[in-house]
């Protein structure tokens, strides 16, 4: 035993008289070293780590990284880190695993500085985004973050159903970009979007506000309709829809349907379109339609606290406030006709810039006299001076 001690403290001195020298240099562990395969048995590769030692790479680090280590054979180059200097055998203990690990931050670090695409994995989904594998490492891609292909748009935002929708990509591919990786917390974000926005910035450059585009409807939001055109993909606003008012763009538009749109606004990546500036505005000529203190017979299509919406033709909508619905005060306009009724009203004011026309039906009656108003003050006042009392 004590000839072994010997001859170990006599290589150890000679190792630091060779790399002292400058003959050697010795690996330290978490280094990443280049040597030649010796063998390759079931459960262990034996490395030459030339001028030094050879190193041994056993079990869990083999089997982690099988997909780099599958096709190795005697006598090929390849790359392990240093876990210890010195095993029970006197090897140099050495890991494929944590060579893999820092090969695959590397490469992910390179794609991030070059902007370049990894292909990624899809291996799960949550409620935030997706789980992906890229060069063996897991990253997270944010539901903000998809193509707009790919983003959920589901009504009314359910939960439940934008998971559902999520969990169909698992095992799929998809080409993201890199946005932000952090080895040492183990973070890494990646962006489908950021690749979707490079590929549409040259086709999107042969457009111009102004232009007319013809596309089909995608998908219907509370907030407006996307139309795709020329591979691209543009919102027009509820507000864009149509010159009446719309409560949702499904009460006009449907899913697959054929428009025709002008392109009102280019931000980056985003196209925004109008459909009724293709369209006459019929405001411009209500003038000829309708004047103040015409009696017109219209359709109460919405009923809100601050009066009605009344639908007088497809184009024109009018509002008939709450002050205007009765000579005595109402709390609830619904109390004096309900959504759907035909009712007959009084035109009172009519901007057409602002494309407002106000209707009245208090007009259309008499107007109470002085002393039944007085009479009906007495009799709101009396509770009141009874509560004094």
């Amino acid at each position: 035993m004590q000839d072994i001690t010997k001859q170990k403290d006599v290589t150890s001195e000679f190792e630091r008289l060779l790399e002292s020298s400058g003959m050697l240099a010795i690996p330290k562990v978490g280094d990443v070293i280049k040597g030649a395969v010796i063998s390759f048995a079931k459960n262990e590769v034996r490395i030459d780590i030339p001028g030094f030692k050879t190193g041994v790479v056993r079990g869990r680090e083999i089997f982690s990284e099988s997909a780099e280590v599958a096709g190795i054979k005697p006598g090929d180059d390849v790359e392990a880190t240093v876990v210890a200097l010195e095993n029970e055998n006197g090897d140099v203990e050495l890991s494929f695993r944590s060579a893999g690990h820092r090969k695959a931050w590397d490469a992910i670090a390179g794609a991030q500085t070059a902007g370049t695409p990894l292909e990624v994995t899809i291996v799960e989904a949550n409620k935030g985004g997706l789980m992906v594998r890229v060069n063996h490492m897991l990253g997270f891609l944010p539901v903000s973050q998809l193509a707009p292909e790919h983003y959920p748009r589901v009504a009314g935002g359910d939960k439940s159903k934008i998971l559902e929708k999520l969990k169909s990509f698992v095992g799929q591919s998809l080409k993201v970009k890199v946005l932000d990786a952090n080895e040492g917390a183990e973070k890494l974000i990646v962006s489908e979007k950021a690749v979707w926005e490079d590929e549409q910035a040259a086709v999107i450059a042969k457009y111009k506000i102004g232009d007319t585009v013809e596309g089909a409807v995608t998908a219907l939001t509370d907030f407006g309709a996307f139309v795709k055109f020329d591979a691209l993909e543009g919102l027009v606003h509820i507000s864009e829809i149509a010159w009446q008012r719309i409560d949702h763009p499904r009460d006009v538009l449907t899913v697959g349907q054929e428009v025709k749109c002008q392109v009102i606004g280019i931000q980056g990546s985003k196209i925004f379109l109008s459909m009724k500036k293709l369209i006459e505005d019929p405001w411009k000529n209500v003038g000829d339609k309708y004047h103040i203190g015409q009696i017109v017979r219209g359709k109460i299509i919405k009923a809100n606290p601050f009066g009605f919406f009344v639908e007088l033709d497809p184009d024109i909508h009018g509002l008939a406030h709450v002050s205007e619905l009765s000579h005595t005060p109402i709390k609830d306009p619904t109390d004096v006709a309900k959504v759907g009724e035909d009712k007959t009203f009084k035109i009172v004011s009519i901007e057409p810039d602002s494309h407002r026309l106000g209707l009245s039906l208090k007009a259309l009656e008499e107007a109470p006299k002085a002393e039944e108003k007085k009479e009906e003050d007495k009799k709101e006042e009396k509770p009141a001076e009874e509560k004094t009392a």
